[in-house]
């Protein structure tokens, strides 16, 4: 099992000023040397796991306070923020970033908050215009968690290990639980009973509606979340109460996501789930079936596996639809800039997915900062329908980096080096890579260049330097 590299520089240097030390101070308490703080401030060097336990033993910080401190969240979304063609005549580039955010943490936040307060429409900067989304706070937020609860987690472990008691299929002892402890019963309802919905609690009734359109892991999943609603609200309240949105509908929004990773924990409790994710090197359909739950359930559940101690690989989970638009992302442990970006790369094979239903499709692709990913992907349909009886149907992307991939059943026989790797961007609007023929249009802040004389495998040409 592989540990994720932590840069906590700008947490670091923060816990430091608090403290009111020098980088000598801080780092006699340490044992280390006040070079080797240095570096660790500039994001030079990772966070070891003894260093990790010193600082809980001599500062008393909690390791959630230092993986969830990027100014702006980040490089990606920072990367994100200046590829607005406001700024497109300056030419920023990724390692200027990098230095930005290492060097100057608290400038960098403190632009990032003002940019996300007046952005306005058409991706551009409107003075005066105040957007505050509230899907991009709760996603924040989120991954400030590194959507890891462990709190929660390990009450889902707990609840899991009762039921389980009482019945070997979950959902039968779910639905007992309900029955005998809160009184309720569930009921399986015609779609044309339950047009447009999955899913309703009727008090009056005492009744749990699920909709027929819902398959058995969906049913499970759906029952689960209304046992967290009744047992574990006030944790899950308490958790949404500390994130300080002061805004109803991210509240909301929060609550729903922890309800949902409450309801997947009990499904595939951490410490089982992870055991048969090592055994079976991650294999998906097998994970499915043990834990009956569907892919979704389960691409979601791998993102969430960084308990300390117990952690596994560093997933990243994305979602499509046809058009390309992501309605799902989290990063997890490895902090995935292919879940940062709003447009993915035609040349992904998360596209190809659509096509090929419920095959898995694998692939290495490497970033234009050389970074290496086996990533896979898969078609997956939503329940019921919609207007004129159509059905959601969303691709899933899931990635690891290369050098934790060689445990993954997927991995057999691949080629994992960059001679085997697809070169992908982010989007063309960021990418700059001037050899590929699957372009749709110039990066932004990017010169072209036109000769009559030739033509390219993309119209457009352009300066990098």
């Amino acid at each position: 099992m592989v540990e994720s590299s932590l840069h906590a520089g700008p947490a670091l240097r923060r816990l430091r000023r608090n403290a009111g030390l020098t980088q000598a101070a801080m780092a006699e308490r340490l044992d280390i040397s006040p070079s080797y703080l240095n570096l660790l401030e500039r994001n030079l060097r990772p966070v070891s796991a003894r260093l990790m336990l010193a600082l809980a033993e001599r500062f008393d910080v909690d390791p959630r306070d230092l993986t969830g401190d990027e100014p702006g969240g980040g490089l990606g979304p920072m990367r994100r923020r200046l590829s607005d063609p406001v700024f497109a005549d300056l030419g920023v580039e990724p390692g200027e970033i990098e230095d930005w955010l290492a060097a100057s943490p608290g400038t960098a936040a403190a632009f990032a908050r003002l940019y996300d307060r007046v952005q306005g429409g058409g991706g551009g900067v409107a003075a005066g215009v105040t957007v505050d989304d509230p899907v991009a706070r709760v996603r924040g937020e989120i991954e400030r968690w590194r959507n890891h609860f462990a709190d929660l987690d390990h009450a889902a472990e707990e609840l899991a290990d009762a039921l389980r008691l009482q019945s070997g299929d979950l959902y039968s002892a779910i639905s007992e639980r309900l029955r005998t402890k809160h009184q309720l019963s569930i009921r399986i309802l015609p779609e044309n009973v339950m047009p447009g919905r999955l899913r309703r609690l009727d008090l009056h009734a005492r009744q749990l509606q699920l909709s027929e359109m819902l398959d058995m892991a969906s049913r499970t999943f759906q029952a689960a979340y209304l046992l967290g609603q009744l047992e574990h609200r006030a944790d899950i309240n308490a958790l949404v109460a500390g994130a300080q949105f002061g805004d109803r509908t991210a509240e909301r929004l929060y609550q729903r996501h922890i309800f949902s990773y409450f309801a997947a924990a009990v499904m595939m409790p951490y410490g089982r789930f992870l055991r048969a994710c090592e055994q079976s090197g991650y294999d998906m359909l097998l994970l499915q079936r043990r834990f009956g739950a569907g892919f979704e359930h389960v691409a979601h559940r791998l993102t969430t596996l960084q308990r300390v101690g117990q952690r596994g690989l560093g997933f990243f989970m994305i979602r499509i639809d046809r058009a390309g638009q992501v309605s799902k992302r989290f990063g997890g442990a490895s902090r995935a800039p292919l879940a940062d970006t709003e447009v993915t790369c035609p040349l992904w094979h998360l596209h190809q997915a659509f096509s090929r239903p419920s095959q898995v499709q694998v692939q290495v692709v490497e970033l234009e900062d050389a970074s290496r990913w086996l990533t896979l992907a898969r078609s997956v349909q939503g329940a019921g329908y919609g207007a004129a009886g159509t059905t959601a149907e969303f691709a899933i992307g899931l990635g690891v980096p290369v050098d934790q991939a060689a445990t993954l059943c997927y991995a057999r026989g691949m080629d994992l080096s960059a001679a085997g790797a697809t070169r992908i961007g982010p989007g063309c609007a960021m990418c700059k890579r001037g050899d590929c023929p699957q372009r749709s249009k110039p990066p932004i802040g990017i010169r072209l260049k036109f000769d009559d004389r030739e033509r390219g495998v993309t119209p457009f040409d352009f300066v990098t330097d």
